[in-house]
């Protein structure tokens, strides 16, 4: 049969080199302390930057070994198998195999795994060593299996699997220099295979495809039926089109077909065979290699799980460290805030004092200092926000999270991690659309995401607190009650939208529940800290681009066109004939049934930048000052007496509550749409959030107008 190239981005073309290996992956189960080797290996003399075309973070670094040899180390995504579940091991796996665009070969393997959990962390190892990767063994945090009582012999693993095994304490750097060496003489010997026990039917279909494997020309030389098994147990034989086939097309066929005779001959699902076959090797391995001083000894991490995953104190708990969150995010950010905000207001103001006035000093003033400043404020927050997620990963305690509230969240089809980004919104969406990361299941992921901003973040409360104290005066029960209804309503619509896209665009199974509690640890601060860095610099840099551009289009809006005569124009006729004026004299047909005029409408228009500048754009219009703020009683005074050219008044206690919705719902923040973008990789999602809430918007607040003028309440 002749070889098939119909596509030759394959494992052919990555066969390993003949002299010392020059790009090693470490990879490892989540929690393994897999990112704690790597920093310890490499300090922080690390990249960081994204895989192409995907959100999922790579870091790479340079190693120097003995004898100046030089290796580029990758820390590839935890995972818990090569048959990937979500985007992060579909990453892993495509990298590990050669499949990525942009993304160099890989020529061996360093596996990191937690000694305390050796059965189930030796799945992932001998999957790589069955592909015929060169690789070496790290057996970390071997102190707490110790502690434990386990006794592993490190020998008689080396021994079992063919390749070098170290052990390490990855947080004390204990280890790290006998790792160098084992990582030094690493070459193109690689480990034991594994050979698998299947059933007869099923061993029969991975022999014919190691055999066509072989025809077509890849894979490595005398381990194809291992790769015939793991193509076997995929749920699908390709990679995204994007990066690339896995297979020739014609192979994919051959799987394709295998998996139908499998299931015509009703053998069962060959994922689950080949995990059984593989679990039944590593149970001999493990129980050669281990034995317990102290067996069904109850550990503190599993006393401390009685009280944290307990269905009433867990939740209590949970409540109690979200609220310390919440606090960071929403309080204890706002000093550091207003410090920048500050600083980029002293720079505007030094270079409007001592540039001439024209449309230089408004593009820098307005244009660029005000849009870097838009990128920069949300900083505090984001770092605060990255602190905690990262030592809640780094103690153990996220799983925890997840596991008490996905018992709420399933109700309307999320899983439990989708809680605390949608808290984390109501400080702003932006850190809790990062924060959605947390979440493996890219379809609940996109969810939360796209719900995120319905919570009524602090930038919609300016907005609150100038119309109810503007309309709503004299009863404080009746503005309370009205600022609690905007964030009730703002919870409610998420979660029916969360329902309704479940049950459409994302319709699918319900994603299982499988979640391993890692045992409590003590947080590794350098650890945190650089992630914690790492993570907010990615925000600065991706979606930052997004949100500076759009404020300097903005701003042209507004500056544009400038009138002949200018020199006795205000800024409130300014504003009226400028682009951004003639934009909300446009569209007030459109937004006079929800009670708007043009003026609402140029307030509009200018809070896409961010919401709380329909505070100060009303300002302008109303010849206030752009300084206005909600708490300004010449505003407040303004808006109260402010009517149309008939003499009815403009803003009406109806009008205000229909103002209320229409912010509270609509997605006003160009912020959040350049972090959409940026996590999703994609124009799509954001351009469909934008729609979609502005759609909700427009009809609630529509419908509360409307009706309520029609009960006599519009007076």
């Amino acid at each position: 049969m002749p070889k098939d190239t119909s596509a030759m981005p394959t494992l052919a073309a990555r066969e390993l080199p003949t002299t010392r290996v020059r790009r090693i992956a470490i990879l490892g189960n989540p929690n393994s302390g897999k990112t704690t080797v790597f920093n310890a290996l490499t300090g922080l003399h690390h990249k960081v930057g994204n895989y192409p075309g995907v959100t999922v973070e790579r870091r790479e670094a340079k190693l120097a070994l003995a004898d100046h040899h030089d290796v580029s180390l990758v820390d590839l995504p935890g995972t818990y198998s090569l048959v990937p579940r979500s985007t992060d091991e579909r990453i892993a796996r495509d990298v590990l195999l050669g499949l990525l665009k942009g993304v160099e070969p890989i020529d061996g393997v360093l596996i990191v795994i937690d000694s305390g959990n050796l059965r189930r962390n030796l799945y992932l190892a001998t999957q790589i060593i069955d592909l015929g990767f060169p690789a070496v063994l790290c057996c970390n945090m071997i102190d707490a299996a110790e502690a434990n009582g386990e006794a592993i012999d490190i020998d008689r693993i080396s021994e079992r699997l063919g390749i070098a095994v170290v052990p390490t304490v990855g947080n004390r750097g204990q280890g790290i220099g006998e790792l160098k060496q084992a990582i030094n003489a690493l070459n193109r010997q690689s480990g034991h295979d594994s050979k698998l026990s299947l059933p007869d039917d099923m061993q029969r279909e991975v022999q014919k495809l190691a055999s066509r494997i072989s025809t077509v020309g890849i894979g490595r030389s005398g381990r194809e039926h291992n790769l015939a098994a793991l193509l076997l147990a995929s749920s699908r034989a390709s990679v995204d089109p994007a990066d690339g086939p896995l297979i020739p097309a014609s192979l994919v066929a051959d799987v394709d077909q295998a998996l139908a005779r499998l299931k015509e001959a009703g053998e069962p699902e060959p994922d689950a065979v080949i995990t059984q076959a593989r679990f039944d090797c590593i149970r001999s391995i493990v129980a050669e290699v281990v034995s317990m001083g102290r067996a069904n000894r109850r550990t503190w991490s599993d006393r401390i799980d009685r009280v944290v995953t307990h269905p009433i104190l867990g939740q209590l708990i949970f409540v109690a460290v979200m609220f310390v969150m919440f606090l960071g995010i929403f309080s204890g950010a706002q000093p550091i805030m207003d410090g920048v905000e500050g600083l980029f207001a002293a720079v505007g103001g030094y270079l409007g004092t001592h540039m001439s006035e024209g449309v230089l000093r408004s593009l820098l003033v307005h244009g660029v200092i005000d849009g870097v400043g838009a990128v920069v404020v949300f900083l505090p927050q984001i770092c605060i926000l990255f602190f905690f997620l990262c030592m809640m990963e780094d103690t153990g305690y996220m799983a925890r999270a997840a596991m008490v509230m996905n018992r709420v969240m399933t109700k309307v089809g999320l899983p439990g991690k989708s809680f605390i980004p949608l808290l984390s919104s109501f400080a702003c969406a932006i850190p809790g659309i990062m924060a959605a990361r947390t979440i493996e299941n890219q379809r609940d992921r996109f969810v939360t995401i796209l719900i995120a901003p319905l919570m009524s973040c602090s930038a919609r409360l300016p907005i609150y607190i100038i119309m109810i104290g503007a309309l709503f005066t004299g009863n404080v029960w009746v503005q309370a009650g009205i600022m609690l209804s905007m964030y009730l309503l703002g919870i409610v619509t998420a979660l029916i939208v969360a329902v309704v896209l479940k049950r459409t665009l994302f319709r699918g199974p319900q994603s299982g529940f499988l979640l391993e509690l890692p045992p409590y640890r003590r947080p590794h601060v350098p650890v945190v800290l650089r992630a914690m860095w790492e993570r907010s610099m990615l925000f600065l840099k991706d979606a930052g681009t997004i949100i500076f551009a759009v404020s300097v289009i903005l701003w042209a809006m507004a500056y544009f066109p400038r009138a002949d005569a200018a020199a006795g124009q205000d800024a409130s006729q300014q504003l009226r004939q400028s682009y951004m004026g003639q934009v909300g004299q446009l569209i007030e047909p459109v937004v006079k049934p929800l009670g708007f005029d043009w003026k609402i409408g140029i307030g509009l228009v200018g809070s896409f930048a961010a919401r709380e500048v329909f505070i100060s754009t009303m300002g302008i219009v109303y010849g206030v000052g752009e300084d206005a703020d909600e708490a300004s009683e010449p505003l407040r005074e303004k808006i109260a007496s402010a009517t149309w050219p008939d003499g009815r008044r403009v803003y009406t206690p109806l009008v205000g509550v229909s103002l209320m919705v229409f912010y509270s719902l609509a997605c006003q923040c160009m912020s959040t749409l350049g972090v959409v973008k940026r996590e999703t990789n994609s124009w799509r999602w954001p351009i469909f959030m934008f729609v979609y809430m502005t759609a909700l918007a427009y009809g609630a607040s529509l419908l509360v107008y409307q009706v309520g003028s029609a009960m006599g309440w519009g007076v």
